[in-house]
Formats: structure tokens, C-alpha cells, sequence
């Protein structure tokens, strides 16, 4: 009955689940740590290595590795090595089962049920196309959840008896998030939140590349760019990624760059690391503000702390610019591993609830006894509630005939409470109108806008109207977003009864593709 939660980062992965003494746990990885680096690589055709080894192995031959995959669930860039293309939900299934069999070795029992966690600003593609990851990766995913949720899951397990609102700052490898959270009795609120799905270390990691080859370039003009150079290029990715950490902790280190024979010692200082990232820092303090706008619009204006999660958090330029920015205390919570923790704790509380719900109160008293659960530990997760938002904006695209250019009417609003229902009233446009096309959208910016190109596509389908029916004849669209941002969207004619039922879907992917992919990739060795 173990569930486990799993944080699927962009740039580092990890698993984790409650132990028997009630505390959420992080299992280490064969090689012995506690996060594995969220790489692929194609070895051969039916051989894949994930994390570390395949990160070395992508500084040699990078035509053969995939990073960052988890930047590509909203577009479904496809990849192909060794003849075979496949889809992000295909990627992100090798590293998702690299973490549960890897888990299944320092447990001694297989994973099964497991909790994902997703940035906050994913939208309900990615959502989807995270949940199909796990399927095609032989789990099942009882939940997905946002980051910053697992994060005050984690935070809130300190003092559960202890009222505050918080902001979680989540600044991970590819992705930023500021999410506003009131925890009260043990439960949890979402009240708003904001971010970019494109924001993150791996930006900051990008700076420092630039300016170790700028710098290079200076002592050998005579040579050409190592960017030109897929290995060198690589090579310097890796050494900026492990510069930025060492400026962590250090005020100067000294990194060596070589290409075409030639050797360049670059010099670098934590002062030069802030000055050349410095407009990053800064946007993520403007959307911080923008989410405390929002929170305040709703009422929420004081805040008991900052909670800073995601690895890029340890940069101390981070704490410094938040504190000079807004005033609140700053404390940076387990940065690297409390999203896991988090998932795992929910992963567990949830099944708990989920057995006592469905009658099953020897299966829930067997979980408890596992964990060593307390009488008021159990009562406190059995009244625990959480109350998330719409990260993003919905709706569908309206047209008023020939010649009018078509808009888009939201229906869902970002930071609407979950879950949610909408169910409204359109009609056709011309006389006997054979079929209705309904376009599902999500917003894809900052703010809601009607313009199509200002959304994107989600879904879509068509609804056969009976003949000979006027201009102006009604039909019934209904959308469903769930507590987990999960979106399902019926249409339905109502004389004769007629339904469209639309799953979200992102690359092609439709069910049966994603219990093939499972079959296929089950066959795939995974080291």
C-alpha cells in the first residue's frame, strides 16, 4: 500500500516516501544520491541510461542525449535516436522509472502508486502529458500536484498546529513559480499564483557559458567558438552548471576552458555571477510582486514568511534581493528535496483518506500502524484539507459567422479555486448547420486576452447538429478542471442527446498511443 511522491524536475529528479516513523523520506539512487540529474541517453536502440552516466555520456556524443525535456511538455517537441521518434511523455517515463526501480532496490518492494509534482504554472496539457509519462512508465498515478503545494505540505509538517501564511519562491532548474498559501488547522489554501515556465538555473547557467566563452574568445581570438564545437559546448554546460554551485558557497573560483588545443583560465567571482544574472533575479521579484497583487486583491496582504524551494535557491543573491525587495523573513526549507517530501506526505495522507472513504477501515488502520500514526496525527489527516487554484485561463473559441474574426471566451480564469465546473449556453451560426468545431484554449501569457494568438490550443473535436435546424440553435458546453488542474470538457446537442467528450491531450498522444508506448518502452533496458 506504499505510495510515493516523486518531484520530476527539470534538472534533477527525486522520489521519496513516508518512513515508519510518520517522517517523509528521500531514497537515494544506485549511484548513492539523493537526486538524479533528469538526463537521458540513448545508448543504443533498447539500451538507455538516465542521471549521471548519462549526463557524462552527453558531453562526448550529445547528439544521442535529451535534457530539459520537462521545458517541452506544453509543445511535444518529438526526438529521435536510433530510428525511433519519441514524445516527452516517452522521455520523461525513462526517468520516472529509473527513480522507482532504483527505489524498489533500497526498499525491497516494487512502486506502484505515485504522486508527480508539476510547476504551478502548468497548465492542463502538462498536467496530462505528466500523468501519460507515468502510465507509459508502468505507474499509476494516484495525483498530480503543484510544487509549491508539496513544498508548504512539507513546511507545514514543522509546526501543524501553527497558523501563517506563506509565499513559496520555487526557482528550480527550468522553471520559476511564486505561489501564495495560507495553511489554517492543518489544511491548506492556495489563494493564487504566478510564474514562468521558462525560467530557471538552467538561464543562470547559460550566462555563466556565455561569459566563459566571451572570456576564452578574448585570450585566443585566433580560435574559433567552442560553441561551434557540440562537445566543447556540452563540456562548458556542465562546468557553468557546477560554477554556479560553487559560487553558492564560495566568493571565487577558477574555471578552465579548452578547445582546439587552446586553454583559457577564466576567473570568476560570486560579484560577477549577480552582475551578469542580475535582470534574471530581477523578473523573478517582479512576479513575485505581480502574485502579492493578486493576493492582496483577495485580501491577503501579511505574510509570516517567505519559503524558498528549488536548488537555484541556495544562490544567497536570492534571500538577499527577496529581503531588500519586500521585508518578510526568508527561510529556505530542505531547497532541493522538500517537493518530494512533500508529494510523498500527501502521497500517503491521501491514500489513507481515500481507504477510510471507501469503507476500508482495516486497510487504513494497516497504513497508520505502518507509519506509526498517533491518534492526533491521524485525526489531524483525516480533517486536512487542500484548496488549490486554475494555474491558467480556459476557454473556447467563438466565431460569428462568415467574415468574423474568431475570439476566445474564457471560462475558467487563472486563479479561479479548484475544483471547478462551467457549463454555458452557445450557438450555431448558419442555417442547417451540419457540425459545431469545438476549440479548447489555454492562456498563454501572463494575462487573460482574446486574441487566439494570445492562447494555445489545447483540444478540440466535432458535434454533429440534426438537420434542418435554424440559425441560432443551442448547444451545451460544460468544463470540468479538477483539484489536480486536470481538464475535461463536454459539448452535447441536447434533442437528440449527442455528446463530445474532449480529453486534454499534448503530442498526439491519445490513450491507446500511451498503453502502446507503455508495451514498447516496457522492453527498453533502463540504467
Amino acid at each position: 500500500m506504499t505510495a510515493y511522491g516523486i518531484d520530476l524536475g527539470t534538472t534533477y529528479s527525486c522520489i521519496a516516501r513516508v518512513d515508519e516513523t510518520g517522517r517523509p523520506t528521500v531514497l537515494r539512487s544506485l549511484e548513492g544520491t539523493d537526486t538524479v540529474p533528469s538526463v537521458v541517453f540513448f545508448e543504443s536502440a533498447d539500451n538507455v541510461v538516465v542521471g549521471a552516466a548519462a549526463r557524462d555520456g552527453s558531453v562526448l556524443e550529445p547528439g544521442l542525449a535529451v535534457s530539459l525535456i520537462k521545458r517541452e511538455m506544453a509543445h511535444g517537441t518529438p526526438h529521435r535516436r536510433h530510428g525511433r521518434t519519441y514524445t516527452p511523455e516517452e522521455i520523461s517515463a525513462f526517468i520516472l522509472r529509473k527513480l522507482a526501480e532504483d527505489a524498489q532496490v533500497a526498499t525491497g518492494e516494487a512502486v506502484r502508486d505515485v504522486v508527480i509534482t508539476v510547476p504551478a504554472d502548468f497548465g492542463a496539457a502538462e498536467r496530462d502529458a505528466t500523468r501519460k509519462a507515468g502510465e507509459i512508465a508502468g505507474l499509476t498515478v494516484v495525483d498530480i500536484i503543484s510544487e509549491p503545494v508539496a513544498a508548504a505540505i512539507t513546511y507545514g509538517l514543522l509546526n501543524p498546529e501553527l497558523d501563517r501564511t506563506i509565499l513559496v519562491y520555487d526557482l528550480g532548474g527550468g522553471t520559476f513559480d511564486t505561489t501564495v498559501i495560507t495553511l489554517r488547522g492543518g489544511s491548506i489554501k492556495v489563494v493564487c499564483t504566478d510564474g514562468h515556465r521558462e525560467l530557471g538555473g538552467t538561464d543562470w547557467d547559460e550566462r555563466l557559458m556565455e561569459h566563459l566563452v566571451e572570456e576564452f574568445t578574448l585570450e585566443h581570438p585566433d580560435v574559433g567558438s567552442p560553441l561551434d564545437d557540440p562537445q566543447a559546448e556540452q563540456q562548458l554546460r556542465v562546468d557553468a552548471e557546477a560554477l554556479k554551485r560553487t559560487l553558492s558557497s564560495r566568493n571565487r573560483h577558477v574555471v578552465r576552458v579548452a578547445h582546439e588545443g587552446r586553454v583559457a583560465r577564466v576567473e570568476f567571482t560570486r560579484e560577477t555571477l549577480e552582475e551578469l544574472t542580475r535582470d534574471l533575479l530581477d523578473r523573478t521579484v517582479e512576479i513575485t510582486r505581480r502574485t502579492m497583487e493578486t493576493a492582496a486583491a483577495k485580501g491577503v496582504r501579511d505574510y509570516d514568511q517567505f519559503i524558498l524551494v528549488g536548488g537555484s535557491t541556495k544562490m544567497p543573491a536570492v534571500a538577499e534581493a527577496l529581503r531588500r525587495a519586500f521585508g518578510v523573513p526568508v527561510l529556505i526549507q530542505d531547497p532541493d528535496l522538500a517537493v518530494a517530501k512533500g508529494a510523498a506526505l500527501y502521497a500517503f495522507e491521501e491514500t489513507y483518506r481515500r481507504l477510510l472513504r471507501s469503507g476500508d477501515h482495516a486497510g487504513a488502520e494497516a497504513v497508520a500502524a505502518q507509519a506509526g500514526l498517533t491518534a492526533e496525527r491521524r485525526e489531524l489527516i483525516e480533517n486536512t484539507t487542500i484548496r488549490t487554484v486554475a494555474s491558467r485561463g480556459f476557454g473556447i473559441v467563438l466565431t460569428g459567422g462568415s467574415g468574423e474574426t474568431p475570439h476566445v471566451l474564457h471560462l475558467v480564469h487563472a486563479n479561479d479555486p479548484l475544483p471547478t465546473s462551467v457549463t454555458e449556453e452557445f450557438y450555431t451560426v448558419v442555417p442547417d448547420q451540419a457540425v459545431v468545431t469545438v476549440e479548447i484554449v489555454e492562456q498563454a501569457g501572463a494575462a487573460e486576452s482574446p486574441r487566439l494568438d494570445d492562447n494555445v490550443r489545447i483540444a478540440t473535436g466535432q458535434l454533429p447538429i440534426p438537420p434542418g435546424k435554424p440559425r441560432g440553435w443551442p448547444i451545451e458546453v460544460a468544463f470540468d478542471l479538477d483539484s489536480s488542474g486536470l481538464l475535461h470538457v463536454t459539448a452535447r446537442e441536447r434533442e437528440t442527446g449527442e455528446r463530445l467528450d474532449l480529453r486534454v491531450q499534448i503530442g498526439g498522444m491519445s490513450e491507446e498511443k500511451v498503453a502502446e508506448s507503455r508495451t514498447w518502452l516496457s522492453q527498453v533496458r533502463v540504467g
